[in-house]
């Protein structure tokens, strides 16, 4: 728990007074916290003592979801490095998973869909690295791949590739250019995976020569 809670400390920004404040002032932040004691009380506290601790959980998510409007299940698996920057309307649900280092924005769901023996039911499987926008909804058994962007307002319930930018409803692929400008953290510049995933994005396109641009 606390090893995933200092990564999501310093996702928070880039000095240790920018960090702090961060941490206890934004209300996301909170459910955050609230999160990962949830979530280490489900998986780490043997059930012979975990009613105490399961009590405190409970409190803890009621104030947590009252004050910030987030709604982070215990049982879906997020990874260190999350980071809420505004509170507001998120829902993560049970059975979803969440790698590291990613990023929810306001009015952002994450969660199931159908039910019984419904060959489409599911949750979202989402990687590492990846932003997630404003107002977006991330439905179904879907992957999304690592250092993808999910666009203001995207609605996803088919597959998105890695590196993909996707935005409408349904959502489609706009660029292969991803997350690396949004999405930064300590060590990010020389961390093997993305540097891994960075080398793989397109290269930009270029503008042709005009007549008034040659030597």
């Amino acid at each position: 728990m606390f090893a995933h809670l200092c990564r999501d400390f310093v996702r928070c920004g880039d000095t240790t007074r920018e960090r702090v404040r961060e941490f206890l002032l934004n209300p996301g932040m909170w459910a955050v916290v609230g999160y990962r004691y949830r979530r280490w009380v489900r998986t780490r506290v043997p059930k012979i003592v975990r009613l105490p601790f399961a009590l405190v959980g409970l409190v803890v998510q009621v104030l947590a979801e009252v004050t910030s409007g987030v709604q982070l299940s215990s049982a879906a698996q997020i990874g260190p490095g999350l980071y809420v920057p505004h509170a507001g309307t998120i829902v993560v649900g049970s059975g979803s998973t969440i790698g590291r280092d990613c990023t929810l924005c306001h009015c952002v769901t994450v969660g199931h869909r159908g039910g019984g023996r419904d060959p489409r039911a599911g949750s979202p499987v989402i990687g590492d690295r990846v932003y997630i926008g404003p107002g977006s909804a991330i439905v179904g058994p879907v992957t999304v791949g690592e250092d993808a962007v999910i666009g203001v307002g995207a609605v996803v319930v088919k597959s998105v590739p890695p590196r993909a930018v996707v935005a409408g409803n349904p959502a489609r692929v706009l660029s292969e250019h991803g997350s690396f400008e949004l999405i930064k953290y300590p060590g990010s510049d020389d961390d093997p995976p993305r540097v891994a995933s960075l080398a793989r994005r397109p290269a930009p396109p270029t503008e042709p020569c005009r007549d008034g641009d040659r030597a």
